[in-house]
């Protein structure tokens, strides 16, 4: 009996291990979720973006610039999933690495930057054509950011 129990009690505590580490993207409670690294509160829904690491920590940020800021002060973090908000459909998160991105004056992002993040990078060249402004991958954003 005390071998069950035990076995029981072993099982449980290994369960609630894996799940609490699970390695997924949280909802972001818009109005209520902090900036992980700015601490403003996220508001805008388009400009969003999450990262997680392969602990399954959350750091949620009210704009892509705010991400790639902290990705730059904390270059150890170990990360599993960089998402950003796709700009067209902004209740659905795209992977920041495959993303197209557009910085141009007239679509405002909350930090300023004037960035917005597209899953389709042709999305991305329909409000060029419509606004101006440049587009970038995810590698020569995070060189045009750093640069500043």
């Amino acid at each position: 009996m005390k071998t069950k129990f035990l076995q029981l009690i072993i099982g449980t505590i290994f369960l609630l291990a894996i799940v609490s580490c699970k390695v997924e993207p949280e909802a972001i409670e818009y109005g209520k979720d902090q900036c992980g690294f700015c601490k403003m509160n996220i508001v805008d829904q388009t400009h969003s973006a999450q990262l997680v690491t392969v602990k399954g920590k959350q750091f949620k940020f009210d704009a892509i610039e705010c991400m790639v800021n902290y990705l730059d002060q904390n270059s150890e973090e170990k990360i599993a999933l960089l998402l950003v908000a796709d700009y067209g459909n902004p209740s659905e998160m795209t992977e920041a690495e495959n993303a197209a991105y557009l910085i141009t004056p007239v679509i405002k992002s909350p930090m300023g930057a004037n960035l917005s993040g597209f899953s389709e990078k042709s999305a991305a060249e329909e409000l060029q054509q419509k606004h101006t402004g440049e587009i970038y991958t995810w590698e020569t954003l995070k060189q045009k950011l750093s640069d500043k």
